[in-house]
């Protein structure tokens, strides 16, 4: 087990979990800042603390069934088609948590941010289910690396996205190369693709990762122009 952490494959595969959490991440600063923002300051500390502490607890067994049902045909390509629009999405900047409530009691606030970051994390869940190749232990390295860090730094995250959009972009390309990526590893749809062509492995997530940032861009430029 020791020796596969250093492998190659194994290291890119869990910079892509962290990359995935971490851009992913705003969301997280988001609904706990709405769902704690009428707590008195001591209570708004616990209610993030227990708040993130259950949303990470059912992040992972969400991520652990998503892991089991991804082995199921045709769901591994289901996966990536669903995260496409998460990327292009992510490249237009279009955020709404206007439906995220805020609760004046400490147990309401932390009920809030566990149920939305269970709603809003599938995305997450299945960008990290399908970047881990099933391999267990990368989630939870993932999950041991990246947590910390969205934690205490989301808003930070959230901020230099938006000082520096090129880690957007950089972003919503791993998303798509990820998607693309679970399209290829699908027992069925993946072995007829290699049959056409042995290049498909790198083209196909090529492809939908030139595609995503494409329409992302145009549909970026669209929203700005209206």
């Amino acid at each position: 087990m020791f020796t596969s952490m250093f492998e190659a494959e194994f290291l890119t595969a869990l910079l892509s979990i962290i990359a995935i959490d971490i851009v992913l991440a705003g969301d997280n600063a988001v609904v706990i800042a709405l769902a704690s923002r009428k707590l008195p300051e001591e209570q708004r500390t616990k209610a993030i603390y227990w708040g993130t502490f259950g949303a990470i607890i059912i992040r992972a067994l969400m991520t652990i069934i998503a892991l089991w049902l991804l082995r199921i045909p045709y769901l591994q390509v289901l996966g990536g088609i669903l995260l496409i629009p998460v990327a292009i999405k992510l490249v237009k900047q279009d955020d709404s948590h206007e439906n995220i409530s805020a609760s004046s009691s400490l147990a309401g606030a932390i009920q809030t941010i566990i149920v939305a970051d269970a709603i809003m994390g599938i995305d997450n869940v299945i960008a990290v289910a399908g970047a881990s190749h099933g391999n267990m232990l990368l989630v939870i390295l993932g999950l041991l690396i990246s947590v910390p860090i969205v934690i205490w730094g989301s808003k930070w995250i959230s901020a230099w996205m938006v000082t520096y959009p090129i880690l957007v972009y950089a972003g919503a390309a791993i998303l798509a190369w990820t998607a693309g990526g679970m399209i290829m590893n699908d027992q069925i749809v993946g072995t007829y693709l290699r049959h056409l062509s042995e290049l498909t492995d790198f083209m196909i997530p090529l492809a939908i990762t030139a595609l995503v940032l494409l329409v992302g861009k145009i549909r970026a430029k669209n929203s700005v122009l209206k």
